[in-house]
């Protein structure tokens, strides 16, 4: 625990994940493994000297018979990859070429049976053809191997808001609510304009006709299904949320109904990741860009039912121009009635498809992910038929010169405050905060992709998450400092609610993200890590 300014509460750290990847350079991952055993070789005898081609032929075959190489490339980072060269051979010195497959050679030399371990960092994700290449020129003879290797990696590539689901219409699938602790699936890789292959997708899941409480989880189809959940729903609620959800290798994503009663469900695509270069992701610290209350980023007052506004994203803030798309935390609050948000490019047509959905009187947030038209801009449109407040929090952005790449992990429960066996200060404090050391000896870490979920809410209040200024050593020391949270959101709740929105946090300087409780009461807070974007 760390030792906060006594004027302040106190501040918690929790556990540190056991991440695979990322944390050692050079760390090799079991499950992104590409092999050519030693019997794929390919013997070659070489040019002929004065002995004549007859005679190399007969002095290789005498010399070194059983000349080989076998090819094991493992993915490290996001980018990287080490290759391990395995060789069979007589003991003769030998000349090793490592062709990457984008341009560039590495030359190592080697004698009889060894392995080499080389690593290598690619500029783009996407997939290479790595050619190994040992001559033994003594005796006249080269093996040659080769293997494709696709980087752990994946660019964003935006796509306009679109409905790929809807159980109500059947849209999708056939029409009719999924049944409890039931599933349905979304055709993603194939599916309009989006390639087969695609490696994760971006989607707005909305859970409505709810009759009792449950929650939904979106993961791979051919896959166990994860035991966290994106999407939580009480009685009688229209929930939204955004997942980053890696595709099954068919092309499609499933989504569970953990919930005792059957729920329509509604998915709407922005995006997806797939190894061909495309935009890279930058997190920044979340700023505020609009909000309507105050008449930042467009006109004071509220938007209107049924009315439109466009605001500048590209070259404000620290936002370059050309940037693809746009991570976003989008609230309504003080709406005169019920309705729904799209999110679009500016200068686009409206979708159908929706972003968040509210009621009367209620404050609620969601996470978007949204390509911004060519003039750097974007549109909300308000569809209901009576005004609300709009705010607007940018938390990151995709470009072609962003360099960190997207990295689906196998789902995992970060924190959980109800766990006593697992986390031994009970609710979230008032103003308080969590630290979580995720990155912190990871610096090539840029960003994590989580889902927040707040719950056991005692009174109104929103959730910020934002990168600590701290480094580990002064919370070791005992000497941080209290840090001062942004005026930005991420969820908002109010008391008896139970509200998820998807994270997409910045690492900062210092590899620690902080989860403050911006309300006046305690709260629990269920914290899930889905990937992260890494540079290298």
């Amino acid at each position: 625990m760390a030792q906060a300014d006594p004027a302040h509460p106190d501040a918690h750290g929790a556990t540190v994940p056991d991440l695979d990847l990322g944390k050692t350079k050079g760390s090799k991952s079991k499950g992104h493994t590409f092999t050519s055993p030693a019997e794929r070789s390919v013997r070659k005898t070489l040019p002929a000297g004065k002995a004549g081609a007859a005679a190399a032929q007969a002095q290789s075959v005498a010399a070194n018979p059983d000349l080989a190489v076998g090819v094991y490339a493992y993915g490290t980072t996001a980018h990287g990859v080490e290759l391990d060269t395995v060789i069979t051979s007589a003991p003769s010195a030998l000349e090793v070429t490592v062709n990457w497959g984008d341009g560039k050679t590495d030359v190592l030399s080697a004698s009889g049976d060894t392995t080499l371990t080389t690593p290598h960092t690619y500029a783009e994700v996407g997939s290479y053809t790595v050619k190994v290449t040992v001559k033994d020129t003594a005796n006249a003879v080269s093996a040659v191997n080769e293997v494709v290797f696709v980087t752990q990696g994946s660019d964003f590539t935006p796509y306009a808001p679109t409905r790929l689901l809807d159980t109500r219409d059947g849209t999708g699938a056939a029409k009719g609510k999924v049944a409890p602790y039931g599933s349905t699936r979304v055709k993603v890789g194939g599916n309009g304009t989006i390639p087969a292959g695609v490696t994760a997708v971006v989607l707005n899941i909305t859970v409505t006709n709810t009759t009792s409480a449950g929650h939904i989880t979106a993961f791979p189809e051919g896959t166990d299904r994860p035991t966290t959940s994106n999407v939580n729903f009480k009685a009688g609620q229209t929930v939204p949320n955004l997942v980053i959800v890696p595709v099954g290798k068919n092309g499609y994503v499933e989504l569970a109904n953990r919930g005792g009663q059957s729920v329509d469900l509604i998915a709407d695509v922005t995006g997806y990741f797939s190894s061909t270069a495309s935009s890279g992701y930058t997190p920044i610290t979340p700023s505020r860009f609009v909000d309507t209350r105050e008449g930042l980023g467009t006109v004071k007052g509220q938007l209107g039912g049924r009315k439109t506004f466009s605001t500048q994203i590209g070259g404000l803030r620290g936002v370059p121009q050309g940037i693809t798309a746009v991570a976003l935390n989008v609230t309504v609050t003080n709406p005169k009635e019920a309705g729904h948000l799209s999110v679009f490019p500016g200068g686009g047509a409206t979708p159908t498809a929706s972003n968040l959905n509210f009621t009367p009187g209620q404050t609620i947030a969601n996470s978007v992910i949204v390509p911004v038209g060519a003039d750097g801009k974007i549109s909300v449109f308000n569809g209901a038929w009576a005004g609300t407040d709009v705010v607007v929090d940018v938390v990151g952005f995709y470009s072609k010169d962003s360099t960190s790449a997207f990295i689906p992990l196998e789902p995992e429960r970060l924190l959980d405050t109800r766990d006593a066996a697992s986390w031994a200060w009970g609710p979230l404090g008032a103003r308080s905060y969590v630290y979580m050391p995720l990155s912190y000896n990871a610096p090539s870490i840029t960003g994590f992709v989580m889902n927040s979920t707040v719950t056991n809410t005692n009174g109104d209040g929103f959730l910020t998450v934002t990168p600590d200024p701290n480094s580990m050593d002064d919370y070791d020391n005992g000497t941080e400092s209290w840090p001062t949270p942004p005026n930005s959101s991420n969820l908002n709740w109010t008391k008896g609610d139970t509200v998820p929105n998807l994270v997409q946090a910045s690492t900062g300087s210092n590899g620690i993200v902080d989860f403050w409780n911006q309300g006046w009461e305690d709260i629990d807070l269920v914290v899930d890590l889905f990937g992260l974007y890494q540079q290298g």
